[in-house]
């Protein structure tokens, strides 16, 4: 089966283009195989906070790539080999988060290029791709200080915004500074477009707030999280047989 490709998204991006992916919390290849059938140009493989594990990447990576999307994966961390595990297990690209300024961005970038040009150590086991996907995600107060900088870094292809940590870096987590973050993220957006840059950002109830940041310039679109629609969907189906039960029983 024929589908995207890293070397696809990346074009699509430079481009300046959107593609709609899904964000997967949930281990097991069938859940990928599922998730990837659904239709989506990437499905991202959350090592950081999901429950798949290193082991599972082999596997999952290659169900995503038959299916026809783009299997791509959040790392655990930042180290350099945090980043290459992934990508010698089948990622043909990585969200690398918590990144602290410029200095570090272009550590992740040479973490996923091998030499002469990067630092990558060879050794890859199955699938994956030479020359992978490299995003940030932008969760830093550091790293939004350093924006301007981190969007010229050459090999960086995209800045994806993880808007809870990035609030919580700024000390603006509460309700009342929703406005104010907003207008942060609304200006990374600018920013990054401005630069050529994919943008997306972080939206765990998928659709209509994607949809949102995508009428702002974000290219990298996650339509939707595993475990938030899986919980959403069955919560409506156990609401609509309750209120038939409950007009049966009369009450």
């Amino acid at each position: 089966m024929t589908g995207t490709t890293a070397t696809e998204l990346r074009s699509r991006w430079a481009a300046g283009r959107t593609a709609h992916g899904l964000w997967s919390l949930l281990p097991g290849a069938v859940t990928a195989e599922l998730l990837a059938r659904t239709g989506p140009d990437y499905v991202v493989l959350d090592l950081q906070h999901g429950a798949l594990s290193e082991a599972d990447l082999p596997g999952v990576t290659a169900t995503i790539a038959a299916a026809g999307a783009v299997p791509l994966v959040r790392t655990r961390s930042a180290q350099f080999a945090d980043i290459g595990r992934p990508l010698d297990l089948g990622a043909h690209g990585v969200f690398v988060p918590n990144v602290r300024g410029v200095d570090h961005v272009r550590e992740v970038v040479a973490a996923c290029r091998y030499a002469p040009t990067g630092t990558r150590s060879a050794g890859r086991l199955v699938g994956g791709a030479n020359e992978p996907l490299v995003m940030i995600v932008l969760e830093t107060a550091e790293a939004l200080d350093d924006l301007d900088a981190i969007l010229t870094v050459e090999g960086l292809d995209g800045i994806y915004v993880g808007p809870t940590d990035l609030s919580l870096s700024l000390g603006r987590s509460d309700p009342t500074d929703r406005d104010h973050m907003q207008a942060v993220i609304s200006s990374v957006i600018t920013r990054a477009v401005a630069a050529g840059i994919a943008v997306g950002v972080h939206a765990p109830t998928g659709g209509a707030r994607a949809n949102r940041y995508a009428e702002q310039g974000a290219t990298i679109v996650t339509a939707a999280v595993d475990t938030s629609t899986l919980i959403a969907a069955v919560q409506e189906q156990l609401r609509l047989a309750r209120a038939t039960h409950d007009r049966a029983d009369g009450s």
